[in-house]
């Protein structure tokens, strides 16, 4: 098995929400990590994955809402500093693959299943082979512990229960 990591400078972890019904909101985090361990990553069916993310690393553009979702109404950074995933099962899918995993939020674990694409391989300017995935996931936020929410005079609430992963991945040998 060869031991791969994120190339972060090639990489995103982004997500995106309903707000006030009407539109979307969209983040990222800044500061994670992630290890891939596989025998071939063109075949990811036999790999073994590990994410970790740092909450308190949110990027939505809005340094108010930042701060908010880094509190206790939203992520709690300061008492549950990291989000982890680890797979579980990972299986072909059409023409990509199910990464199956539980995805911990708040110490509250639940079963998630990313829909991955393998976008190719290449080598990169120092003589690395690279390989390049797409994944996405829908989990409902409510179902970690993140509740929190407001009432619209309009009717409808603030923000939506249904968060949308969107994770971007340049994977390089890891160093030795």
């Amino acid at each position: 098995m060869t031991k791969w990591t994120i190339d972060q400078s090639h990489s995103n972890i982004g997500f995106s929400v309903k707000h006030m019904m009407v539109s979307k909101v969209k983040g990222q985090f800044d500061a994670y990590s992630a290890t891939v361990e596989a025998a071939d990553l063109s075949d990811l069916t036999g790999a073994t994955i590990h994410f970790d993310i740092q909450t308190a690393s949110i990027n939505t553009r809005s340094e108010d809402r930042d701060n908010h979702l880094k509190s206790g109404d939203f992520f709690d950074a300061e008492n549950y500093p990291s989000i982890k995933f680890e797979s579980t099962n990972i299986s072909k899918s059409g023409d990509g693959y199910a990464v199956t995993g539980n995805l911990t939020i708040k110490d509250v674990m639940n079963e998630v299943t990313f829909e991955t694409e393998f976008n190719g391989k290449g080598t990169n300017p120092w003589g690395q082979e690279v390989y390049g995935f797409e994944a996405e996931a829908k989990i409902n936020r409510e179902e970690f512990g993140l509740v929190w929410n407001a009432a619209l005079e309009t009717g409808g609430v603030l923000v939506g229960k249904d968060i949308k992963i969107s994770v971007e991945l340049e994977l390089n040998p890891a160093a030795e």
